[in-house]
């Protein structure tokens, strides 16, 4: 890779923080952030994150081994808050000596920021924080650095737009704490802006999704190909009671197939049949089905093509030290031309 003077510095706390040349992350997206493409990511220079997701402990102990068999360079691991396993996956990373454990889908529970920090191998934790108030609630609770992702991002996201979230929370938090900005950077150009503002890098999925590394099956990738920034929408809420995160993902048969799944889930709920966590727990495995029919067999009908507003700039398959190379030139230029 290049030198990047101007935004090398810049990323300069995020780059010791992860210990990676760059302080590009990659988004953890099930089924598409897994071994091979983490380790193509770290060994290019960026900062690679196991999507474990509804893995259990043995799979991803397989995973994480994978992975170090594959690169030197360091990677983090995503664990969802939610997963009933959580403190069993926080010992798979610390048995491996993972330096990283990022925590997605809400609160992290009582005792695991203290079980990832204070084991034998103590990691660092990474948090997403939608809201300035929790992110302030995160960092007292221990969290090393946090992400904040704006609903241009694809997956799972929160109600407000990246630019918002960065202009209210960087200007209070970056001087003393590293925070990555996440959500709709597609180009090197919005990356310098982040950095000039005070973030310590970056975290981008989409733009990594249709990379030459990744095993995402090339219907999968077409589909990214061909969209615009408007076909990657929001999923809708149908039930006020059944608390879902909404999903960016390209429309098709699929996101309507998600609105018929919450009415199903709500009426199983009126008749009392289940408990409110299982209830979003059906969610979450429709989620992790659907997304798996789309990723890994290529059908872009009926599975979840989650995709974030970016996915419009994205128009051919390129290896990941192309597009980290893009990505800091494009830096470089804006900041250089300022």
């Amino acid at each position: 890779m290049k030198n990047y003077t101007r935004t090398t510095g810049l990323m300069q706390r995020g780059i010791d923080f992860l210990g990676s040349e760059t302080a590009i992350l990659c988004g953890a997206m099930s089924w598409v952030s897994e071994r091979n493409l983490v380790s193509a990511i770290s060994n290019a220079g960026g900062f690679g994150v196991i999507a474990c997701g509804a893995m259990d402990p043995d799979l991803l102990d397989k995973e994480i081994a994978a992975t170090r068999a594959l690169t030197d360079k360091p990677f983090g691991v995503n664990l969802i808050t939610m997963h009933p396993q959580l403190f069993d996956l926080i010992e798979v990373c610390e048995k491996h000596g993972v330096g990283h454990v990022v925590l997605a889908g809400g609160i992290p529970p009582k005792g695991s920021v203290e079980a990832i920090k204070g084991g034998a191998n103590p990691a660092k934790v990474i948090c997403f924080a939608p809201t300035l108030a929790l992110a302030k609630k995160l960092l007292r609770s221990g969290a090393d650095a946090l992400v904040i992702e704006g609903m241009e991002a694809g997956g799972h996201i929160g109600p407000v737009s990246t630019s918002v979230l960065a202009q209210e929370m960087l200007p209070e938090l970056a001087e003393e704490h590293l925070i990555f900005v996440a959500g709709g950077i597609g180009r090197g150009h919005a990356i310098a802006g982040y950095l000039e503002m005070g973030a310590a890098g970056v975290q981008l999925g989409t733009r990594f999704a249709c990379a030459t590394e990744s095993i995402a099956h090339a219907d999968f990738k077409k589909a990214f190909f061909r969209a615009s920034a408007r076909d990657a929408v929001a999923s809708i809420q149908v039930d006020a009671r059944l608390p879902v995160i909404p999903v960016r993902a390209l429309k098709n048969k699929g996101t309507e197939e998600f609105t018929a799944k919450q009415r199903e889930v709500a009426a199983v709920l009126d008749r009392e049949e289940i408990a409110m966590a299982e209830a979003q727990l059906q969610i979450e495995h429709y989620w992790a089905g659907a997304l798996r029919r789309a990723v890994i067999d290529g059908d872009v009908e009926n599975g979840s093509l989650m995709a974030g507003q970016s996915v419009g700039m994205l128009k051919e398959e390129e290896p990941v030290a192309i597009i980290i190379d893009k990505l800091m030139a494009q830096s470089e230029d804006a900041l250089t031309r300022r």
